[in-house]
């Protein structure tokens, strides 16, 4: 199969991290084809659909705990001496510690440093951002957004690349990576409609095509046959195979980020929209198809426990849960935060009626409710928007906050189970979005960004994964561009 086309660089995904190196490679003189596997109306990935929020107090400035929150999830339990060794210089990092599964702190460092030049590098495409007031019920960190969401960040970057004559072939995916014979990536051989295959030539290759939760074998391989019952955060991620991580670990590329985890939010599973996300539950309680209680419905801000309580939903029988809450709901300030599903509640005149619509044992579910407000406090006052210290006594599982009782008819519910919005498994990558091998040494000519790049552990740092692909995108499209005028594109 001969090459068919050569470019300077090839950017494999059109979300923010795709787009973002593409323009950046084109802003540095060089030609660029974007390859995307969803045809126009869909392109963007995840992107299209996320509300793009940004961990930042301002366009200027990250939020106090941006790199402290990652430090506090860089990784299982490490040996000390790698540890030790962070400290020093990367340049006398030893090939164990450069390829290691571990977030880099000097990504993290970079991603803070540039996120706000990133934005105003974004507002030059007429993209505006905004502060969001109240992102959740309670929040721990502040947010803001981009207007229009991840779609305006989309359109704004598409129309830029096209404006400045760049190329993108839709339903077209990428499948496997060109090597020439010093190791470096050539190009990409891809996959477009009626199985047809096309071998592209080209001075680097980003890729910028995300994770792997639109692959049911990679789920099941990588995080459990649990994943079954998980749903997709929005249409987007069913065009994320995970080819973009797979090919690059055929060629040896290093892995980073938990393979076997993702970000995780809680939603309406029959909702028909994107990111019909459920944060109602802290204040009722939480139960499984057994009628059970399982979980701390209220350990904290919403922002910081809503993956951690997403999980545990996902670990019951079928992955679901039921809010079950009663008519003191009304006294809810802003619900449309806490209900973003189109979907009305379940509601019943009593708990016996109400577990009848739900499938669950009636007595089982009077007895949890039973137990449940008689665990409430006496005394004290509750406040929706705030950590109220509202603890439930002498129950298994506590409620730490906002615990009251549930008795006033009409009651409610919502099925929860527990979205997938991205995977955390992806490629190892330096300050410069060049993807590592297993040596610990870049890859020649290959750059990843976006959810391809692994950079997560443990808990999500919430806001960040937009961010995380527009900075390290216009690295990597940079980079990319700068490797093509070092080499070329006519290298064999």
């Amino acid at each position: 199969m001969s090459l068919a086309e050569r470019h300077d660089v090839i950017v494999v995904g059109c979300g923010v991290a795709g787009l973002a190196a593409a323009v950046a490679a084109q802003e540095a003189g060089a030609r660029v084809c974007v390859l995307e596997r969803a045809p126009i109306e869909e392109r963007g990935g995840n992107t299209r659909h996320t509300h793009a929020y940004f961990r930042m107090k301002s366009e200027t400035e990250v939020t106090d705990d941006f790199e402290e929150h990652f430090a506090a999830n860089a990784g299982g339990y490490v040996d000390p001496t790698l540890i030790a060794e962070l400290g020093n210089d990367p340049q006398s990092w030893s090939p164990a510690l450069r390829a290691f599964s571990l977030v880099d702190p000097n990504v993290v460092a970079r991603l803070a440093e540039r996120a706000a030049p990133t934005l105003a590098w974004l507002r030059g495409f007429g993209v505006r951002f905004i502060p969001l007031e109240v992102p959740f019920p309670t929040s721990a960190q502040p947010r803001i957004m981009p207007s229009g969401g991840g779609l305006a960040l989309v359109e704004a970057l598409a129309a830029r690349f096209e404006a400045g004559g760049g190329t993108i072939r839709y339903e077209t995916s990428a499948q496997w990576l060109i090597l020439d014979d010093d190791g470096g990536v050539a190009g990409v051989q891809t996959l477009g409609r009626d199985n047809r295959r096309e071998r592209l030539a080209a001075g680097a290759v980003v890729l910028g095509c995300g994770g792997f939760q639109g692959n049911a074998e990679m789920m099941s391989r990588y995080v459990g046959p649990q994943s079954a019952y998980l749903r997709v955060m929005s249409m987007g991620c069913n065009y994320n195979k995970g080819e973009g991580i797979r090919m690059a670990l055929e060629i040896g590329a290093a892995p980073c980020g938990d393979y076997s985890s993702f970000h995780a939010s809680p939603m309406d599973p029959r909702s028909k929209r994107a990111g019909p996300s459920i944060y109602i539950y802290p204040y009722g309680i939480l139960v499984n198809r057994e009628g059970r209680r399982f979980v701390d419905e209220g350990p904290g801000h919403t922002d910081a426990t809503y993956e951690e309580v997403s999980r545990r939903i996902a670990a019951q029988s079928q992955g679901i849960a039921y809010a079950i809450l009663d008519a003191k709901l009304a006294d809810i300030p802003n619900k449309s935060v806490a209900i973003r599903t189109e979907q009305p509640a379940i509601e019943a005149p009593t708990i016996a009626a109400l577990a009848g619509k739900l499938g669950i044992a009636a007595d089982v579910l009077e007895h949890t409710l039973a137990d449940y407000n008689a665990a409430c406090p006496s005394s004290g006052r509750f406040d929706p928007v705030r950590l109220d210290g509202l603890a439930t006594q002498g129950l298994t599982p506590t409620k730490s906050n906002w615990s009251r009782r549930i008795d006033v008819a009409p009651f409610y519910a919502y099925p929860i189970v527990s979205s997938i919005v991205f995977t955390f498994g992806g490629l190892k990558v330096n300050v410069d979005a060049q993807v590592i091998n297993l040596q610990g040494d870049p890859i020649p000519g290959l750059y990843a960004a976006g959810e391809t790049m692994g950079l997560y552990y443990g808990t999500y740092t919430g806001a960040t994964s937009v961010l995380k692909g527009a900075v390290f995108g216009r690295i990597a499209g940079t980079d990319a561009a700068r490797r093509r005028r070092s080499h070329g594109v006519d290298r064999p």
